[in-house]
Parts: structure tokens; sequence; C-alpha cells
């Protein structure tokens, strides 16, 4: 009697793990599966309850599934070994990371890759949606000129070079002032890096800017992924007038921390 009880606990325990596993690994929204790869896209919950946004999404990531299918089977072709241990494995999240004025909507996209080298590598853009007109912006309006080494950049990448270097030190980076890495970043749009709103402890708001980098942007490998933040009281003499309307407050420590 004890036997079957301790089985029945067994059992149960087994399901439930079982069950816990399936409810962890969520459908993918997109996916293509072959002998040269296994790549899938995931949306989150917030994304897929906005048609138009995850319409947007899954376009993007349909073309990047092709592209990445069509130069594995390519790679296969000219260089057969690197499959020896099984296809290639890619991995798309769209996930929202602030919503401010409920109308400016910040994605983060971060991406998985393992093509059998020395090791799997990742990457990490971002989007900025405007929910009103249905597309993507860039943060040029809410400033009034982002001309490349303009006042505005110059403001800006200083602020995220002294940010860097403050969280290089923060894990012992030897001589994290003299680090070259950071200057591969350039203040233009399309060279500071990927950026997002940052969420703000006044409701609607804005606290500022935050930077995206993944390995390999600001530093070697080894030391992973970066993030960098730019006050909105930094930035406030170069706003424009939607820029004041949607910048206020200040950083919640759990953002923070999660940096």
């Amino acid at each position: 009697m004890k036997f079957m009880t301790g089985l029945s606990v067994a059992l149960a325990l087994s399901v439930t793990c079982v069950f816990s596993a399936l409810a962890a690994d969520p459908k993918p929204d997109a996916v293509v599966k072959n002998k040269n790869i296994e790549a899938r896209v995931l949306l989150d919950d917030t994304i897929r309850a906005d048609p138009v946004l995850a319409a947007d999404c899954l376009a993007e990531a349909r073309k990047w599934l092709d592209k990445s299918a069509a130069e594995a089977a390519a790679t296969r072709k000219t260089d057969p070994v690197l499959f020896r241990d099984g296809g290639w494995e890619f991995e798309r999240n769209y996930r929202v990371d602030s919503v401010v004025a409920g109308r400016y909507v910040s994605l983060i996209r971060s991406d998985y890759t393992d093509t059998h080298g020395a090791h799997p590598n990742s990457d990490i853009d971002t989007i900025l949606w405007d929910k009103t007109e249905g597309k993507r912006i860039s943060i040029r309006r809410f400033f009034n000129e982002t001309a490349d080494n303009g006042p505005t950049m110059k403001a800006m990448m200083k602020t995220v070079i002294a940010s860097l270097r403050i969280e290089k030190k923060k894990r012992d980076v030897a001589d994290a002032n003299g680090d070259d890495w950071v200057n591969n970043l350039k203040p233009g749009l399309l060279k500071i890096g990927a950026v997002t709103f940052a969420p703000s402890t006044e409701i609607g708001k804005s606290a500022g800017l935050s930077f995206h980098y993944p390995p390999y942007a600001v530093g070697p490998y080894v030391q992973g992924a970066y993030g960098a933040f730019v006050p909105w009281e930094t930035l406030k003499p170069y706003l424009s007038p939607e820029g004041l309307r949607i910048f206020g407050g200040k950083r919640p420590k759990s953002d923070e921390d999660a940096q």
C-alpha cells in the first residue's frame, strides 16, 4: 500500500513536470524547420493583442526566417561538416519594454543563433512604434535637431559613454576609462545604439532614453550585453514640443537594476 502511494505521488509529480515544461515552452508565432535549420519567432502577449503591430513584427520576422534558411542551405552545400551535429538553431523574440503617453511603444527584439561555431551568438535591436499612426518611428520627432555630430547627438553620446564606463567599472572591467570598445559608437542616430523609452515614476511619461548593446558592440563577447541610460533632464535643452510632452519623472529602481 505504501509502495502504491509512493508510486502515485511519483506519477503525479511526473505529470506535473511534463505539463509545466509544456507551459514554459510557448507556441511560436512563426517557424521554419528542416534538416538545415530550426528557427522560430515569438511575440509577447501585448504584441499579439495589437493586430497591426503583430502583423508588422511578423512581416519582418518572416523575412529573417527566409534569409536565415537560405543561408543555412547554402552553407550546407559549401561546408557540410558544420552540420555534422545537426542543423542550425535560431530564435527571435519580440517583447514590449515600455509604453509612453498611451501611444509610443518601445519593443526589444532579441536574437539567438547557434551555427555550431565556438559559441552561440545573440543580438539585440529595438523598435519604436506609434500606435496612433500604426507605424515604426525614430526618436527624431522628439528633438529639435538630430544631425550627425550635432549638439543633440553629442550631448547624448557623452552621457551614453559615461553610463557605459560606470557599468564597466561595476563589472570590474580592467581599464574601463581607457576601453576602446566604446569608441565604436558615434554621435548619430544610426550609430549610437538601439534605443527605447525608459519607464518613469510618472505615469504616461518616459524618464529618458535607454540604449541596448549586444555582446561585441561595446565589449568582447565574454563581457556580455550592456545597457546605458540618458536621463531626460540631459535631453531637455534639445527637446521638441512633443518631446517635452512625453518626458518626465524619474527612472524606477527596478528598471535600473534590470540594466
